[in-house]
């Protein structure tokens, strides 16, 4: 049995590591932990997402899709782009799983990562 219970850290590679920063503690408003060594680090639930400046070539390449969870997209999506986040679209249904309604709308970090915000609400019938 390996043993593996929960995610604990994600990377994301930056060009611009100050930039990166102020757009993940100012615009998302996640939790800022510590800067080190061409890293910062930040708290976001139980997982701690990590920005980075590539070690060399092998690091240097977008990232995987990051998926927020958020109580309420409609709010979440108008009061980011108040903050200056633009959209790729307006959050709209990926599909149902189970009772729920999954909601996701996407954007570009100042680094050219996608991410998204995501919603589960049950489905109205």
């Amino acid at each position: 049995m390996v043993g593996i219970t929960k995610l604990g850290q994600v990377s994301i590679t930056v060009r611009d590591l100050s930039r990166a920063v102020a757009f993940y503690r100012d615009v998302l408003e996640l939790q800022y932990i510590w800067e080190t060594n061409g890293m910062a680090f930040f708290q976001c639930g139980e997982v701690r997402l990590m920005l980075s400046l590539p070690e060399n070539s092998e690091f240097d390449h977008p990232s995987s899709v990051l998926y927020y969870n958020v109580e309420d997209i409609n709010e979440t999506y108008n009061d980011l782009r108040s903050r200056g986040v633009e959209f790729k679209g307006k959050p709209h249904e990926i599909g149902k799983l189970g009772d729920n309604t999954i909601m996701m709308a996407f954007f570009s970090d100042t680094e050219g990562n996608v991410v998204a915000i995501q919603s589960e609400t049950p489905t109205t019938k």
